[in-house]
Protein backbone atom coordinates (compact mmCIF):
# COMPACT_ATOMS: atom_id res chain seq x y z
CA UNK A 1 0.00 0.00 0.00
CA UNK A 2 1.46 3.60 -0.88
CA UNK A 3 1.26 6.58 0.95
CA UNK A 4 -1.71 9.14 -0.01
CA UNK A 5 0.52 12.20 -0.82
CA UNK A 6 -2.15 14.64 -1.89
CA UNK A 7 -4.27 14.38 1.48
CA UNK A 8 -6.55 17.57 0.38
CA UNK A 9 -8.86 16.27 -2.23
CA UNK A 10 -10.89 12.86 -1.81
CA UNK A 11 -13.07 11.17 0.75
CA UNK A 12 -12.08 12.10 4.20
CA UNK A 13 -12.32 9.33 5.89
CA UNK A 14 -10.92 7.19 3.09
CA UNK A 15 -7.97 9.41 2.68
CA UNK A 16 -6.92 9.75 6.46
CA UNK A 17 -7.17 5.36 6.55
CA UNK A 18 -5.19 4.72 3.53
CA UNK A 19 -2.74 7.50 4.73
CA UNK A 20 -2.86 6.19 8.35
CA UNK A 21 -2.54 2.38 8.30
CA UNK A 22 0.86 1.52 7.05
CA UNK A 23 2.23 3.99 9.45
CA UNK A 24 0.40 2.39 12.30
CA UNK A 25 1.41 -0.90 10.82
CA UNK A 26 4.90 0.56 11.28
CA UNK A 27 4.75 1.74 14.68
CA UNK A 28 3.64 -1.72 15.59
CA UNK A 29 6.99 -3.51 14.61
CA UNK A 30 8.90 -0.95 16.32
CA UNK A 31 6.93 -1.50 19.70
CA UNK A 32 7.71 -5.12 18.77
CA UNK A 33 11.57 -4.29 19.51
CA UNK A 34 10.55 -3.10 22.94
CA UNK A 35 7.87 -5.92 23.88
CA UNK A 36 9.98 -8.60 22.72
CA UNK A 37 12.96 -8.24 25.16
CA UNK A 38 10.42 -7.75 28.32
CA UNK A 39 8.99 -10.84 27.05
CA UNK A 40 11.45 -13.51 26.45
CA UNK A 41 12.97 -11.80 29.99
CA UNK A 42 9.88 -12.67 31.81
CA UNK A 43 8.81 -16.17 30.27
CA UNK A 44 12.08 -17.98 30.12
CA UNK A 45 14.38 -16.27 32.50
CA UNK A 46 11.89 -15.02 35.29
CA UNK A 47 10.47 -12.86 37.49
CA UNK A 48 13.75 -10.71 38.17
CA UNK A 49 14.86 -10.06 34.46
CA UNK A 50 11.64 -8.89 33.46
CA UNK A 51 11.75 -6.13 36.09
CA UNK A 52 15.59 -5.40 35.23
CA UNK A 53 14.68 -5.61 31.86
CA UNK A 54 11.75 -2.74 32.45
CA UNK A 55 13.37 -0.83 34.86
CA UNK A 56 16.12 -0.15 32.48
CA UNK A 57 14.02 0.43 29.48
CA UNK A 58 12.87 3.91 31.05
CA UNK A 59 16.34 5.00 31.07
CA UNK A 60 17.02 3.89 27.18
CA UNK A 61 14.31 6.27 26.16
CA UNK A 62 15.84 9.31 26.88
CA UNK A 63 18.35 7.62 24.51
CA UNK A 64 15.27 7.21 22.07
CA UNK A 65 13.84 10.80 22.31
CA UNK A 66 17.71 12.00 21.44
CA UNK A 67 17.61 9.44 18.29
CA UNK A 68 13.86 10.67 17.20
CA UNK A 69 14.53 14.12 17.25
CA UNK A 70 17.73 13.54 15.27
CA UNK A 71 15.09 11.73 12.84
CA UNK A 72 12.51 14.47 12.54
CA UNK A 73 15.11 17.47 12.13
CA UNK A 74 16.94 15.59 8.82
CA UNK A 75 13.83 14.30 7.80
CA UNK A 76 12.37 17.96 8.09
CA UNK A 77 15.26 19.36 6.15
CA UNK A 78 16.17 16.62 3.54
CA UNK A 79 12.24 17.29 2.56
CA UNK A 80 12.22 20.47 1.97
CA UNK A 81 16.04 20.17 -0.35
CA UNK A 82 14.47 17.07 -1.84
CA UNK A 83 11.28 19.12 -2.74
CA UNK A 84 13.06 21.90 -3.82
CA UNK A 85 15.24 19.64 -6.38
CA UNK A 86 18.67 20.68 -4.60
CA UNK A 87 20.35 17.84 -4.71
CA UNK A 88 24.15 19.03 -3.60
CA UNK A 89 22.33 20.72 -0.33
CA UNK A 90 20.37 17.28 0.43
CA UNK A 91 23.66 15.61 0.07
CA UNK A 92 25.38 17.83 2.72
CA UNK A 93 22.28 17.61 5.00
CA UNK A 94 22.81 14.08 5.37
CA UNK A 95 26.30 14.70 5.76
CA UNK A 96 26.24 16.55 8.55
CA UNK A 97 23.42 14.66 10.53
CA UNK A 98 25.46 12.04 10.47
CA UNK A 99 28.30 13.92 11.97
CA UNK A 100 27.05 15.98 14.23
CA UNK A 101 24.82 12.89 15.39
CA UNK A 102 27.64 10.73 16.17
CA UNK A 103 29.56 13.29 18.40
CA UNK A 104 25.83 13.45 20.35
CA UNK A 105 26.05 9.64 20.10
CA UNK A 106 29.74 9.31 21.46
CA UNK A 107 28.65 11.99 24.33
CA UNK A 108 25.60 9.70 25.20
CA UNK A 109 27.17 6.30 25.23
CA UNK A 110 29.58 8.04 27.75
CA UNK A 111 27.11 9.23 30.31
CA UNK A 112 25.93 6.05 29.89
CA UNK A 113 28.92 4.05 30.57
CA UNK A 114 29.78 5.80 33.66
CA UNK A 115 27.00 6.44 34.92
CA UNK A 116 24.45 4.57 34.12
CA UNK A 117 25.14 3.08 38.19
CA UNK A 118 24.22 6.26 39.13
CA UNK A 119 21.05 6.57 37.05
CA UNK A 120 20.01 3.13 38.50
CA UNK A 121 20.45 4.43 41.95
CA UNK A 122 18.74 7.71 41.29
CA UNK A 123 15.13 5.89 39.72
CA UNK A 124 15.43 3.56 43.39
CA UNK A 125 16.32 0.39 41.35
CA UNK A 126 15.58 -3.13 43.85
CA UNK A 127 18.75 -4.36 44.91
CA UNK A 128 17.86 -7.84 43.71
CA UNK A 129 17.69 -6.99 40.42
CA UNK A 130 20.53 -4.33 40.28
CA UNK A 131 23.37 -6.36 38.30
CA UNK A 132 20.48 -7.59 35.84
CA UNK A 133 19.49 -3.67 35.18
CA UNK A 134 23.16 -2.16 34.71
CA UNK A 135 24.26 -5.03 32.38
CA UNK A 136 21.50 -4.60 30.21
CA UNK A 137 21.60 -1.05 29.82
CA UNK A 138 25.15 -0.97 29.44
CA UNK A 139 24.64 -3.70 26.44
CA UNK A 140 22.65 -1.42 25.42
CA UNK A 141 24.33 1.72 25.41
CA UNK A 142 27.17 0.07 23.43
CA UNK A 143 24.61 -0.37 20.39
CA UNK A 144 23.24 3.25 20.67
CA UNK A 145 25.02 4.54 17.36
CA UNK A 146 23.52 1.87 15.12
CA UNK A 147 19.78 3.05 16.78
CA UNK A 148 20.77 6.71 16.04
CA UNK A 149 22.18 6.02 12.70
CA UNK A 150 18.85 3.39 11.73
CA UNK A 151 16.73 6.41 12.57
CA UNK A 152 18.33 8.74 10.85
CA UNK A 153 18.29 6.80 7.83
CA UNK A 154 14.55 5.82 8.14
CA UNK A 155 14.20 9.18 8.37
CA UNK A 156 16.03 10.28 5.12
CA UNK A 157 14.32 7.20 3.19
CA UNK A 158 10.75 8.40 4.39
CA UNK A 159 11.95 12.48 3.54
CA UNK A 160 12.80 11.46 -0.69
CA UNK A 161 9.54 10.00 -0.50
CA UNK A 162 9.90 6.03 0.29
CA UNK A 163 8.44 4.70 3.17
CA UNK A 164 8.04 1.50 1.91
CA UNK A 165 11.91 0.39 2.33
CA UNK A 166 12.37 1.54 5.93
CA UNK A 167 9.05 -0.37 6.87
CA UNK A 168 10.38 -3.83 5.05
CA UNK A 169 13.93 -3.14 7.28
CA UNK A 170 11.63 -2.49 10.67
CA UNK A 171 9.38 -5.58 9.07
CA UNK A 172 12.37 -8.02 9.17
CA UNK A 173 14.60 -6.66 12.43
CA UNK A 174 11.33 -6.74 14.86
CA UNK A 175 10.66 -10.63 13.63
CA UNK A 176 14.08 -11.39 13.87
CA UNK A 177 14.98 -9.78 17.29
CA UNK A 178 12.45 -12.17 18.35
CA UNK A 179 13.90 -15.29 17.36
CA UNK A 180 17.26 -14.19 17.81
CA UNK A 181 15.88 -13.33 21.75
CA UNK A 182 14.92 -16.74 22.06
CA UNK A 183 17.89 -18.30 20.98
CA UNK A 184 20.40 -16.51 22.91
CA UNK A 185 18.14 -16.79 26.13
CA UNK A 186 16.48 -20.38 25.64
CA UNK A 187 19.60 -22.07 23.66
CA UNK A 188 22.24 -20.45 24.87
CA UNK A 189 21.29 -19.57 28.79
CA UNK A 190 22.45 -16.27 28.34
CA UNK A 191 19.82 -14.58 30.80
CA UNK A 192 19.46 -10.81 30.33
CA UNK A 193 22.50 -10.51 28.74
CA UNK A 194 20.91 -12.86 25.95
CA UNK A 195 18.11 -10.17 25.60
CA UNK A 196 20.11 -7.37 24.90
CA UNK A 197 22.79 -9.13 22.84
CA UNK A 198 19.93 -9.45 20.53
CA UNK A 199 18.88 -5.94 20.51
CA UNK A 200 22.79 -5.56 19.85
CA UNK A 201 22.77 -7.66 16.72
CA UNK A 202 19.52 -7.03 15.50
CA UNK A 203 19.93 -3.08 15.12
CA UNK A 204 23.84 -3.72 14.14
CA UNK A 205 22.28 -5.10 10.96
CA UNK A 206 19.32 -3.32 10.33
CA UNK A 207 21.48 -0.67 10.80
CA UNK A 208 24.38 -1.28 8.61
CA UNK A 209 21.72 -2.69 5.73
CA UNK A 210 19.67 0.57 5.80
CA UNK A 211 23.17 2.44 5.37
CA UNK A 212 24.54 0.81 2.36
CA UNK A 213 21.17 0.97 0.19
CA UNK A 214 20.60 4.92 1.50
CA UNK A 215 24.19 5.94 0.22
CA UNK A 216 23.68 3.41 -2.61
CA UNK A 217 20.72 5.90 -3.07
CA UNK A 218 22.36 9.11 -2.92
CA UNK A 219 25.15 8.10 -5.54
CA UNK A 220 22.87 7.96 -8.03
CA UNK A 221 21.75 11.45 -7.57
CA UNK A 222 24.15 13.74 -9.49
CA UNK A 223 25.66 16.82 -8.47
CA UNK A 224 27.12 19.51 -10.41
CA UNK A 225 29.86 20.10 -7.53
CA UNK A 226 30.67 17.78 -4.74
CA UNK A 227 28.51 17.83 -1.28
CA UNK A 228 29.91 19.37 1.77
CA UNK A 229 31.30 16.95 5.00
CA UNK A 230 29.76 19.71 7.08
CA UNK A 231 27.55 22.69 7.27
CA UNK A 232 27.14 24.97 9.73
CA UNK A 233 24.43 26.75 8.20
CA UNK A 234 22.34 23.25 7.67
CA UNK A 235 23.46 22.58 11.37
CA UNK A 236 21.40 25.61 12.40
CA UNK A 237 18.38 24.41 10.56
CA UNK A 238 18.85 20.93 11.84
CA UNK A 239 18.83 21.71 15.55
CA UNK A 240 16.31 24.39 15.06
CA UNK A 241 13.88 21.49 14.34
CA UNK A 242 15.69 19.02 16.35
CA UNK A 243 16.26 20.74 19.97
CA UNK A 244 12.45 21.27 20.89
CA UNK A 245 12.18 17.65 19.57
CA UNK A 246 14.69 16.36 21.83
CA UNK A 247 13.60 18.30 24.85
CA UNK A 248 9.66 17.35 24.30
CA UNK A 249 10.53 13.66 24.21
CA UNK A 250 13.46 13.90 26.83
CA UNK A 251 10.77 15.76 29.60
CA UNK A 252 8.47 12.48 28.50
CA UNK A 253 11.09 10.23 29.01
CA UNK A 254 12.55 12.36 32.99
CA UNK A 255 8.74 11.82 34.08
CA UNK A 256 8.12 8.49 33.53
CA UNK A 257 11.54 7.78 35.16
CA UNK A 258 10.68 10.13 38.01
CA UNK A 259 7.70 7.63 38.80
CA UNK A 260 9.71 4.60 37.60
CA UNK A 261 11.09 5.66 41.25
CA UNK A 262 8.17 5.79 43.16
CA UNK A 263 6.99 2.03 41.23
CA UNK A 264 10.54 0.58 42.59
CA UNK A 265 10.23 1.90 46.02
CA UNK A 266 7.33 -0.62 46.29
CA UNK A 267 9.77 -3.86 45.80
CA UNK A 268 10.68 -5.78 42.67
CA UNK A 269 7.15 -8.20 41.71
CA UNK A 270 5.66 -4.94 41.12
CA UNK A 271 8.33 -3.45 38.98
CA UNK A 272 8.25 -6.19 37.52
CA UNK A 273 4.27 -6.65 37.00
CA UNK A 274 4.36 -2.76 35.74
CA UNK A 275 7.31 -3.58 33.20
CA UNK A 276 5.01 -6.07 31.71
CA UNK A 277 1.70 -4.06 31.82
CA UNK A 278 3.13 -0.76 30.70
CA UNK A 279 4.92 -2.11 27.73
CA UNK A 280 1.36 -3.13 26.64
CA UNK A 281 -0.13 0.06 27.57
CA UNK A 282 2.34 2.00 25.35
CA UNK A 283 1.70 -0.29 22.38
CA UNK A 284 -1.44 0.85 22.91
CA UNK A 285 -0.78 4.54 23.22
CA UNK A 286 2.10 4.97 20.76
CA UNK A 287 -0.18 3.52 17.75
CA UNK A 288 -2.62 6.17 18.98
CA UNK A 289 0.37 8.87 18.92
CA UNK A 290 0.72 7.61 14.91
CA UNK A 291 -2.87 8.18 14.21
CA UNK A 292 -2.16 11.87 15.75
CA UNK A 293 0.98 12.32 13.55
CA UNK A 294 -1.54 10.95 10.00
CA UNK A 295 -3.89 13.97 11.56
CA UNK A 296 -0.97 16.28 11.80
CA UNK A 297 -0.12 15.91 8.00
CA UNK A 298 -3.61 15.80 7.22
CA UNK A 299 -4.48 19.14 8.67
CA UNK A 300 -0.86 20.50 7.86
CA UNK A 301 -1.54 19.86 3.92
CA UNK A 302 -5.38 21.29 4.05
CA UNK A 303 -4.19 24.14 6.38
CA UNK A 304 -2.01 25.20 3.81
CA UNK A 305 -4.33 24.57 1.41
CA UNK A 306 -6.68 26.73 3.02
CA UNK A 307 -9.28 23.86 3.10
CA UNK A 308 -10.13 24.87 6.83
CA UNK A 309 -13.81 22.89 6.67
CA UNK A 310 -11.94 19.85 5.83
CA UNK A 311 -9.74 19.94 8.74
CA UNK A 312 -13.14 20.16 10.81
CA UNK A 313 -14.22 16.90 8.91
CA UNK A 314 -11.02 15.73 9.18
CA UNK A 315 -10.95 15.82 12.83
CA UNK A 316 -14.69 13.92 13.12
CA UNK A 317 -13.22 11.16 11.04
CA UNK A 318 -10.31 10.96 12.79
CA UNK A 319 -12.26 10.49 16.15
CA UNK A 320 -13.66 7.83 14.19
CA UNK A 321 -10.52 6.68 13.16
CA UNK A 322 -8.97 6.08 16.36
CA UNK A 323 -11.88 5.04 18.36
CA UNK A 324 -12.23 1.84 16.19
CA UNK A 325 -8.81 1.20 16.99
CA UNK A 326 -8.86 1.92 20.68
CA UNK A 327 -11.88 -0.55 20.83
CA UNK A 328 -9.85 -4.03 20.52
CA UNK A 329 -6.79 -2.20 22.92
CA UNK A 330 -9.76 -1.49 25.80
CA UNK A 331 -11.83 -5.03 25.21
CA UNK A 332 -8.59 -7.55 25.56
CA UNK A 333 -6.87 -5.27 28.42
CA UNK A 334 -10.13 -4.83 30.51
CA UNK A 335 -11.11 -8.35 30.31
CA UNK A 336 -8.36 -10.31 29.61
CA UNK A 337 -5.68 -8.86 31.01
CA UNK A 338 -4.03 -11.44 32.96
CA UNK A 339 -3.63 -13.47 29.81
CA UNK A 340 -1.84 -10.26 28.23
CA UNK A 341 0.08 -9.87 31.18
CA UNK A 342 0.69 -13.55 31.07
CA UNK A 343 2.43 -13.18 27.75
CA UNK A 344 5.65 -11.81 29.96
CA UNK A 345 5.31 -14.29 32.48
CA UNK A 346 5.88 -17.86 33.55
CA UNK A 347 3.26 -17.85 36.60
CA UNK A 348 -0.15 -17.12 36.17
CA UNK A 349 -0.62 -15.81 39.55
CA UNK A 350 1.67 -13.93 42.31
CA UNK A 351 2.14 -10.46 43.17
CA UNK A 352 3.87 -9.13 39.73
CA UNK A 353 0.60 -10.60 37.38
CA UNK A 354 -1.89 -8.96 39.88
CA UNK A 355 -0.13 -5.94 39.79
CA UNK A 356 -0.20 -5.82 35.79
CA UNK A 357 -3.78 -7.15 35.45
CA UNK A 358 -4.69 -4.31 38.27
CA UNK A 359 -2.62 -1.37 36.08
CA UNK A 360 -4.27 -2.61 32.86
CA UNK A 361 -7.93 -2.63 34.20
CA UNK A 362 -7.68 1.09 35.86
CA UNK A 363 -6.34 2.73 32.39
CA UNK A 364 -7.75 0.65 29.72
CA UNK A 365 -11.23 2.20 29.71
CA UNK A 366 -9.66 5.81 29.62
CA UNK A 367 -7.98 5.18 26.39
CA UNK A 368 -11.14 6.60 24.60
CA UNK A 369 -10.00 9.91 26.57
CA UNK A 370 -6.51 10.27 25.39
CA UNK A 371 -7.62 8.89 21.90
CA UNK A 372 -9.56 12.61 21.80
CA UNK A 373 -6.76 14.28 23.29
CA UNK A 374 -4.11 13.00 20.86
CA UNK A 375 -5.84 13.52 17.84
CA UNK A 376 -7.16 16.94 18.90
CA UNK A 377 -3.26 17.28 19.38
CA UNK A 378 -2.82 16.28 16.15
CA UNK A 379 -4.68 19.26 14.78
CA UNK A 380 -2.78 21.44 16.62
CA UNK A 381 -0.13 20.65 15.41
CA UNK A 382 -0.87 20.46 11.86
CA UNK A 383 -2.13 24.71 12.41
CA UNK A 384 1.10 25.65 13.90
CA UNK A 385 -0.63 25.82 17.62
CA UNK A 386 2.59 25.12 18.83
CA UNK A 387 2.00 26.95 22.17
CA UNK A 388 -1.01 25.13 23.01
CA UNK A 389 0.05 21.62 22.12
CA UNK A 390 3.43 22.22 25.23
CA UNK A 391 0.82 23.60 27.24
CA UNK A 392 -1.57 20.51 27.26
CA UNK A 393 1.32 17.99 26.63
CA UNK A 394 3.20 19.34 29.75
CA UNK A 395 -0.15 19.51 31.61
CA UNK A 396 -0.50 16.01 31.26
CA UNK A 397 3.01 14.77 32.20
CA UNK A 398 3.22 17.06 35.13
CA UNK A 399 -0.08 16.03 36.46
CA UNK A 400 0.58 12.54 36.35
CA UNK A 401 3.93 12.82 37.98
CA UNK A 402 2.82 15.00 40.55
CA UNK A 403 -0.55 12.82 41.01
CA UNK A 404 1.40 9.34 40.78
CA UNK A 405 3.49 10.32 44.16
CA UNK A 406 0.28 12.22 46.11
CA UNK A 407 -1.85 9.29 45.57
CA UNK A 408 1.18 6.71 46.06
CA UNK A 409 1.32 7.94 49.39
CA UNK A 410 -1.88 8.15 49.83
CA UNK A 411 -3.52 4.80 48.43
CA UNK A 412 -0.03 3.06 47.66
CA UNK A 413 0.69 1.10 44.53
CA UNK A 414 -2.60 1.94 43.05
CA UNK A 415 -2.79 5.08 43.57
CA UNK A 416 -0.34 5.96 41.33
CA UNK A 417 -2.44 3.36 38.47
CA UNK A 418 -4.97 6.41 38.80
CA UNK A 419 -2.40 8.95 37.99
CA UNK A 420 -3.00 8.04 34.01
CA UNK A 421 -6.71 8.33 33.84
CA UNK A 422 -6.62 11.94 35.80
CA UNK A 423 -3.86 13.24 33.89
CA UNK A 424 -5.52 12.13 30.43
CA UNK A 425 -8.91 13.50 31.34
CA UNK A 426 -7.60 17.21 32.34
CA UNK A 427 -4.71 17.33 29.13
CA UNK A 428 -8.08 16.02 26.81
CA UNK A 429 -10.38 18.49 28.02
CA UNK A 430 -7.04 21.62 27.18
CA UNK A 431 -6.65 20.02 23.84
CA UNK A 432 -10.00 19.80 22.95
CA UNK A 433 -10.34 23.54 24.19
CA UNK A 434 -7.37 24.50 22.21
CA UNK A 435 -8.91 22.90 19.45
CA UNK A 436 -12.32 24.84 19.48
CA UNK A 437 -10.19 28.48 20.13
CA UNK A 438 -7.63 28.21 17.86
CA UNK A 439 -7.53 31.16 15.71
CA UNK A 440 -8.00 29.07 12.79
CA UNK A 441 -10.83 27.64 13.77
CA UNK A 442 -12.83 31.33 13.93
CA UNK A 443 -12.27 31.23 9.96
CA UNK A 444 -14.29 30.03 7.33
CA UNK A 445 -11.94 28.16 4.77
CA UNK A 446 -11.97 27.48 0.80
CA UNK A 447 -14.41 25.15 -0.55
CA UNK A 448 -13.75 21.33 0.05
Amino acid sequence: MTLNKDLTVGRTDLVLWKFSLPLLGSIIFQQLYNIADSLVAGKFVGEHALAAVGNSYEITLIYLAFAFGCNIGCSVIVSQLFGAKSWRDMKTAVHTTFLSSGVLCLILMAVGFFGGPALLRLIRTPEEIFSDSLLYLNIYTAGLIFLFFYNIATGIFSAMGDSRTPFLFLACSSTANIFVDILFVKAFHMGVAGVAWATFWCQSVSCILSLFFLFKRLRNIKTEEKARMFSVKIFKRLALIAVPSIFQQSFVSVGNIIIQSVINSFGASITAGYAAAIKLNNLTITSFSTLGNAMSNFTAQNYGAGKLDRIREGFREGLKMIWVVAIPFAAIYFFAGREAVHLFMDQSTGLAMDTGVQFLRIVSPFYFVVAVKLISDGVLRGTSCMRQFMIDTFADLILRVVLAIVFSARFGVVGIWYAWPVGWIIGTMLSVYFYRTCEWNKKKGRET
